[in-house]
């Protein structure tokens, strides 16, 4: 599949259906997984981990790397030890930025049998947000024999971070409030995917004092979960028209343009 293809699906249904399961998963341990599920069909990549950066900005060093989760479509899993053998060339960028980050390191030549991690033999692109001293990572990996990330391949990462990244820095919230025995789900029963979309949509729409009426909270939830104009139409027993209205009502409400902006609102970016 080409690039320009590739970001084409990010206006279809099954971009919508997964970016739901991937909203929904935050804070456990699915959110990696469908992470990588959501990525790798659009750009050719085999891993993702996921990671929160503890820096001491004013020694410029590295305090502490906790793991948010990781996922593979291969078998090799690298040393979670090696985060501080190789944080150095990303640490030195981390502690510049000012703004959201794109960071690409191709992969280190020498001998395929050697004894070097995962990290140091496949291309790397990682995207990085920054909160106070917080640093937190989604790093994509690819193979060696592999091409290295092309420069569409990086400006669409890029452009998808507007939405990666916050629901990063949600996980990495949730799991310290796990840790600290306050779960975001304050300790009720797993619910299905759909009904936590729903929990995580009405409470976005609480938080910031949005009031939409039922029908355009049902299209929006529909359209979020992946289904399609003519789909919610025969769902909801209303013309295709009457959808698209009831979205732009929505979408005025919410400050947002179109099906995407939807997207983007519910994941914070």
């Amino acid at each position: 599949m080409s690039l320009t293809s590739s970001i084409g699906t990010i206006e279809s249904p099954p971009f919508y259906f997964e970016l739901g399961e991937l909203i929904s998963s935050t804070g456990n341990d699915r959110f990696a997984a469908n992470m990588l599920h959501l990525v790798e069909k659009r750009v050719p990549v085999t891993r993702v981990e996921l990671s929160e950066w503890t820096l001491d900005e004013e020694l410029a060093s590295l305090l502490d790397i906790k793991p948010l989760g990781s996922a593979t479509l291969r078998e090799d899993s690298p040393c979670p030890a090696s985060w501080q053998r190789n944080a150095q060339p990303l640490l030195e960028k981390m502690l510049e930025m000012d703004d959201a980050l794109l960071i690409q390191v191709n992969a280190r030549a020498g001998d395929p049998a050697s004894r070097h991690t995962v990290r140091e033999t496949s291309h790397q692109c990682s995207l990085v947000s920054r909160t106070s001293n917080r640093r937190c990572v989604i790093s994509f990996y690819r193979p060696r024999h592999l091409r290295v990330f092309s420069l569409s391949e990086l400006s669409f990462l890029k452009s998808l971070s507007q939405t990666l990244l916050p629901l990063i820095e949600r996980h990495a919230q949730a799991n310290r409030n796990a840790a600290l025995g306050q779960a975001w789900a304050g300790g009720l029963p797993a619910l299905p995917e759909q009904a936590l979309l729903q929990r995580e949509f009405d409470e976005r729409l609480s938080r910031n004092d949005i009031t939409l009426s039922a029908r355009e909270k049902e299209v929006c939830l529909g359209l979020l979960s992946g289904g399609t104009v003519p789909q919610l139409a025969e769902k909801l027993s209303l013309k295709n028209s009457s959808i698209e209205t009831y979205l732009k009502r929505a979408a005025a409400k919410l400050g947002v343009s179109g099906r995407h902006g939807l997207a983007k609102w519910m994941v914070g970016a």
